[in-house]
């Protein structure tokens, strides 16, 4: 039984059930502990304070264990899990956020920075406030890498199994698009389908960390070593963008930015389409509209902007550069990884302006990518063209269609209303960081606010100016780093959530 068909008028509460909400988020913490195992063995071996991680896994347990009795043996319903999704990206964030306190160094010594690094990292944002890197020990870093790894595989559960059954902003469209009922039947309860999406996941981070290293091993990328590239592997898949060097990817080979592109392409990918491709439904991938856009997309925009870096006088590379350069930074910031191989910063306006709009797509529902997604846009699309052909032919009844299989009016409305609300909070969020720096002494250009607060909404990491590819984000105001850690979590969980808290016909029968 789905969470909706639980949620019938028959079945409606008087109140929400806050203990089953709570519950599930204290066994969310309760598991949390065996990712902070990690770099706990990190810390070990290369002689690094371990007490960071071990406190943070004995609070963590302990919190999580306690609220975990509250849940009882009530099921999951509709407004149980609108909180659940919103408290648990919001909990695991300030529990991620512990170490880099309890480390005390850098600038993550202070809360606002460890909170906004830590939303970052579990958000699968990308933006970072570090400004030293060298300032914290290779575990250290490597939890940021990891925050972002368990974000990209909460991201998955929560758009298959719980985002999709809400009908989330048009999010039920999956079940046509893909067809992940066959995926649910086959794994009936959220759990079975985190497992099944864990193996993947698991199995495609392993790949690329085996294809990296193999690359340092052959002496064509020299400093790509096992840390590097498990870290690279972690936030590639993930699409989330953090890196241990301060140079992102740049630092590394020409083959190693190579080996790093496919994955992040398939990362942006849904997963559902991935599983049955495994499965060997070639097909399958050909015959998803959406899929079609996103490689259309992809192959566009990479020869777009390649033509503009071979016109503009001011960037001096050679035609492989140029190639390499250009379709790392489209697939990086279309699938709202933003990892960076050059400081895009220097490049022309047109240059930087496309990257920009991509900022607004997205990859593919159900994968680990943020942003609006290509799939509400390709609704919008086919909806707006089927208006125009009905204001020439107003009797005419022309559905929408997806992948061959009719979207009905309601979801339609759903994807017009969820793309809006994306727009107006980004256009607020906009105003509020323009005039929010110039208050702070910030000099920012109004293209510079625009894409800082695009980077954070849409969760795609670095912006352009201060906060560019090889920036960050320690110069804006606490306060407005605060909207920007809220921006960051509304954004990632699909703004609904946390929009319907808000309403008191939530909190009322």
């Amino acid at each position: 039984m789905s969470i909706t068909d639980r949620f019938r008028p028959g079945n409606v509460q008087i109140r929400v059930n806050w203990r089953v909400s709570i519950g599930l988020v204290g066994s969310i913490l309760k598991w949390l502990t065996v990712p902070l195992g990690f770099p706990l063995l990190l810390a070990a071996y290369y002689g690094e304070p371990v007490s960071p991680f071990l406190v943070t896994m004995a609070i963590t347990l302990a919190s999580g264990l306690l609220l975990e009795q509250l849940r009882g043996a009530d099921e999951l319903r509709g407004r149980e899990a609108f909180l659940m999704v919103s408290l648990a990206w919001l909990t695991v964030a300030l529990v991620g956020a512990v170490p880099f306190l309890l480390g005390g160094n850098g600038v993550l010594a202070d809360p606002v920075d460890a909170l906004f690094e830590s939303m970052s990292g579990i958000s699968t944002t990308g933006a970072t406030v570090l400004e030293d890197f060298s300032a914290h020990g290779k575990a250290m870093l490597m939890w940021r890498q990891t925050l972002q790894w368990i974000g990209g595989l909460g991201v998955l559960v929560l758009a298959i199994s719980v985002l999709s059954q809400l009908s989330v902003g048009g999010a039920q469209l999956m079940e046509t698009e893909t067809q992940t009922q066959n995926v649910h039947r086959l794994t009936p309860q959220i759990a079975g389908t985190a497992r099944l999406l864990w193996k993947l996941y698991a199995g495609i981070t392993l790949l690329c960390a085996g294809m990296l290293y193999a690359l340092h091993l052959g002496g064509v990328a020299p400093n790509m070593t096992a840390y590097n590239a498990i870290a690279h592997a972690m936030t590639g898949v993930a699409t989330a963008g953090f890196s241990p060097a301060p140079e992102s990817v740049g630092a590394f080979s020409r083959a190693a930015q190579w080996t790093i592109v496919p994955f992040m392409f398939v990362g942006a990918t849904n997963f559902i389409l991935i599983y049955h491709f495994v499965l060997g439904e070639w097909r399958r991938p050909l015959e998803n509209d959406e899929f079609r856009l996103y490689v259309g997309i992809v192959v566009g925009a990479v020869a777009l902007l390649v033509g503009l870096l071979t016109l503009d006088p001011s960037t001096q590379l050679p035609l492989e550069a140029r190639l390499r350069h250009g379709t790392f930074q489209v697939v990086s910031i279309l699938t709202t990884t933003g990892f960076a191989t050059f400081d895009f910063n220097t490049w022309s306006a047109g240059s930087k302006h496309l990257l920009f709009s991509l900022m607004f797509l997205g990859g593919m529902a159900g994968s680990t990518t943020c942003s609006i997604k290509l799939l509400r846009w390709l609704i919008v699309l086919k909806a707006f063209r089927r208006d125009l052909f009905k204001a020439v032919h107003p009797e005419a009844v022309r559905p929408v269609r997806l992948s061959g299989t009719v979207v009905d009016e309601e979801t339609v409305v759903d994807v017009y209303a969820y793309t809006l609300v994306s727009l107006v909070i980004f256009g607020l969020a906009t105003t509020f960081v323009l005039v929010e720096s110039a208050r702070h002494g910030l000099a920012l250009t109004e293209f510079e606010a625009t894409t800082a607060a695009a980077a954070t909404f849409f969760n795609i990491g670095p912006a352009f100016g201060i906060a560019g590819p090889f920036g960050n984000y320690a110069p804006f105001s606490d306060l407005t780093k605060v909207v920007m850690i809220l921006l960051m979590w509304i954004g990632r969980i699909e703004i609904v959530p946390v929009l319907v808290l808000l309403t008191p016909s939530y909190w009322q029968s």
